[in-house]
């Protein structure tokens, strides 16, 4: 992910999120060095992840997936990616916050083998207040 591509990343994310990140908080974790990339197909931008790794531990930021793209393996080859990554930069272990409301993201997961190993109360904004999110990690 580049500067010129936080435009097409942004309109991913507005259409497929009911809570968005910003611009800004797109163009943040390019500043702060997180490792983000896109998923391209034919020079246009079907889907993006982010991750930070630091001290022999990754934290998934975000992966998203166009709506019109799902259910293509587009998800699958970013999370794949995303630890690959990790894994290269010395991760042992690798965490996520995920909806549990998010049915599709907590199948991919558990067929990477994540587990869930908390939840964290209150973590998402929702509709009708707060919604929780589970703690999920795989170990590398």
């Amino acid at each position: 992910m580049q500067d010129e591509d936080l435009d097409a990343v942004v309109m991913i994310e507005k259409t497929a999120c009911a809570f968005p990140w910003t611009y800004h908080t797109f163009a943040d974790c390019l500043y702060a060095g997180y490792e983000a990339w896109v998923y391209e197909r034919d020079k246009k931008i079907y889907g993006y992840g982010i991750v930070s790794v630091r001290v022999g531990e990754a934290h998934i930021l975000n992966i998203c997936v166009h709506p019109d793209y799902q259910h293509q393996g587009c998800g699958h080859y970013i999370l794949a990616h995303l630890l690959k990554i990790s894994k290269t930069l010395s991760a042992q272990v690798v965490f996520l916050e995920v909806r549990p409301s998010n049915h599709r993201a907590l199948s991919l997961y558990y067929k990477f083998g994540f587990n869930e190993i908390g939840i964290r109360k209150g973590y998402y904004p929702a509709r009708k207040g707060r919604e929780d999110a589970f703690l999920l990690g795989l170990s590398l």
